[in-house]
């Protein structure tokens, strides 16, 4: 399995962006168990934005993102998603996603996705 994250780019303060992260390699039977975003801005550490477990359709968010951005995806799907409004030029960072899928051939494992760039210009 492999995640591929794209939707970054540069957007000015105020502007929204949708970050998209698309497992491909899961066969055709599979199940999305959770997905997390996490960022990563230069010189800091790594830190967990948004997470969703699909089978309680429960969400967590980090306080600095609550209200603006929205995590969401699907236990069939395999296209999870990251809607970012109202960005601050505190959010620029890479962004990862993360999921925990299950499949026939390997059952649940996390996986991560490569990182998209999210610049916010004040």
């Amino acid at each position: 399995v492999q995640l591929q994250a794209s939707g970054g780019g540069l957007v000015q303060a105020g502007g929204s962006l949708r970050l998209s992260c698309v497992a491909s390699g899961t066969g055709s039977f599979f199940r999305v168990n959770t997905v997390t975003w996490y960022r990563q801005a230069a010189g800091e550490q790594r830190e967990l934005v948004a997470t969703l477990i699909i089978a309680r359709d429960k969400t967590n968010y980090a306080d600095s993102v609550k209200g603006r951005f929205t995590i969401s995806g699907y236990a069939a799907g395999n296209t999870m998603y990251l809607q970012m409004n109202s960005l601050e030029p505190e959010d620029t960072a890479v962004y990862y996603c993360n999921a925990n899928i299950y499949t026939q051939g390997r059952g649940s494992e996390s996986y991560w996705g490569q990182g998209t760039l999210v610049t916010v210009s004040s």
